[in-house]
């Protein structure tokens, strides 16, 4: 699966609507630790497949999804089981808090 950029606020909703485990990171393009972040999110969705959905959202073209969320910071990370929004992380943080998040909620270890 790949990365899904949301391009219009609908879609994310959508998406959070249904079962599962979606991981979504706002960011914007001008900061530095979200381009950071982008490869590292790219293994994550690499070693979960289909396991985790994630998807990013650009807080410049979508402040109302930033807004629903409480973004006070970028990047921030939010992972969401079944719709509800589990856990927040703000700011940059190594790839092993990621997979950790996301191994509680998944119940699935990534495929190293």
């Amino acid at each position: 699966m790949a990365i899904l950029d949301v391009e219009q606020a609908d879609s994310l909703r959508s998406k959070l609507s249904g079962e599962g485990i979606v991981l979504v990171d706002y960011g914007a393009p001008w900061c530095p630790p979200c381009k950071v972040l982008l490869p590292l999110l790219e293994e994550l969705d690499g070693e979960y497949g289909e396991e985790v959905t994630i998807a990013k959202v650009n807080c410049d073209h979508l402040p109302e999804l930033a807004s629903e969320a409480s973004v006070m910071g970028l990047p921030t990370v939010i992972v969401y089981k079944d719709g509800q929004p589990m856990e927040k992380l703000v700011g940059l943080q190594p790839k092993a808090v990621y997979q950790g998040v996301l191994n509680k909620y998944s119940g699935a270890k990534a495929n190293h």
